[in-house]
C-alpha cells in the first residue's frame, strides 16, 4: 500500500540562512560528497543551515541495491580519489566542526572493501582537527575481519553500524545485507575494542510494534550505546513505498521502550536519522 499523503507532522517549514550557501559552497569546492544530498536526507536544509554535514566516502555510487536508499548504485564503480581524505580534513577545519560524522557508500567492489580509505580519512581528520570528536557510520565490509580491524583500530568516538530494519524484511528491502552480520558488527566493536557504539532504524516499512521491540532487544543484548528510530520516507516511485505513517506517539513509545532496555541515549521522532543532532551520542 501506498501512502499518497503526508500527515501534518512530517511538512517541514524551511528557512533559508548565510550558513547554509556558505556549507553549499564549501562542500561543492572541494568536490565532495556527503549522505546529506546524496540520500536525500529530510534534515539537510537545517543541517547545512548550522553549519554541519555528514560526509560520505568513496563517492557517491553505492555497489548494493538497497530498496529503501536514494544513494544510486551500479556494478562498476570509480576508483576512489585518492585526494579525499585531505579534502575533507580541510573541509572540516574551514567548517570549526567539532564532531565529524563519516559514513560510506558500500563498496564491495574494492579488495579491503574501502577500509583503507576510512583510515586514511580518519588519520587526516584527526592531524588537521585534533580536538574535533569521530563518528564513524560504516558499512558491514561484507564481514570481513581485517576491514573491520582496520577501522575499528582507528578507535573513533562512536562507532555507528545501522541495522535499518527488522529481519523479516531484509530480504525485500535490504537483499544484499544480513541481520546477523550487522550485529556481528556491533558485537566486535563492542566486546573486542571497547568502542561507543550505535545503531539505527527506520520505520514505516511493514513492520509491527513487537518487531521493533525485538530489535531494540538484539541490539540491547549486545551492549550497544545508542539508537536511532525514524520514518522511512520513499526516495522515488521505483523505491520501496511507504507503508505506514509512524505517529509521534508511537515514536514515543519506541523511545520509552529503548530507554528501558538500557540505551544510553535514543533519538525517537518522524524526522530521526543516523547522524541527526550525531554529538548527543558523547553526552
Amino acid at each position: 500500500m501506498k501512502i499518497q499523503r503526508k500527515p501534518d507532522w512530517l511538512k517541514l517549514r524551511l528557512s533559508g540562512t548565510a550558513h547554509f550557501a556558505s556549507t553549499k559552497k564549501l562542500i561543492a569546492g572541494y568536490g565532495l560528497n556527503t549522505v546529506c544530498r546524496s540520500a536525500q536526507c529530510p534534515n539537510l536544509h537545517e543541517c547545512w543551515s548550522s553549519g554541519t554535514a555528514t560526509f560520505l566516502l568513496l563517492g557517491d555510487t553505492c555497489t548494493r541495491s538497497c530498496r529503501f536508499c536514494a544513494v544510486i548504485n551500479a556494478n562498476v564503480l570509480p576508483v576512489p580519489d585518492p585526494n579525499e581524505p585531505q579534502k575533507i580534513a580541510q573541509a572540516v577545519r574551514k567548517m570549526e566542526l567539532r564532531h565529524v560524522v563519516l559514513t560510506s557508500v558500500t563498496r564491495d567492489d574494492l579488495w579491503d572493501g574501502g577500509s583503507r580509505a576510512w583510515t586514511a580519512t580518519i588519520e587526516a581528520v584527526r592531524t588537521e582537527n585534533p580536538e574535533a570528536t569521530i563518528e564513524c557510520l560504516i558499512p558491514d565490509f561484507q564481514g570481513s575481519r581485517n576491514a573491520l580491524h582496520r577501522v575499528m583500530n582507528m578507535r573513533p568516538d562512536v562507532l555507528n553500524h545501522n541495522v535499518e530494519t527488522v529481519p523479516a524484511l531484509y530480504d525485500i528491502v535490504r537483499p544484499q545485507a544480513d541481520y546477523t552480520r550487522s550485529l556481528d558488527v556491533l558485537h566486535m566493536a563492542k566486546h573486542e575494542y571497547g568502542l561507543n557504539t550505535k545503531s539505527g532504524l527506520m520505520v514505516g516499512m511493514g513492520e509491527t510494534f513487537l518487531q521493533v521491540q525485538e530489535v531494540l532487544d538484539d541490539l540491547s543484548a549486545i551492549g550497544c550505546d545508542h539508537v536511532t528510530i525514524g520514518q522511512y520516507l520513499q526516495p522515488s516511485s521505483q523505491h520501496f513505498p511507504v507503508q505506514s505513517y509512524i505517529t509521534p506517539k508511537q515514536f514515543d513509545g519506541y523511545r520509552e521502550y529503548a530507554l528501558k532496555s538500557g540505551f544510553i541515549n535514543v533519538q525517537s521522532g518522524p524526522y530521526v536519522r543516523s547522524s541527526y543532532y550525531a554529538a548527543e551520542s558523547l553526552s
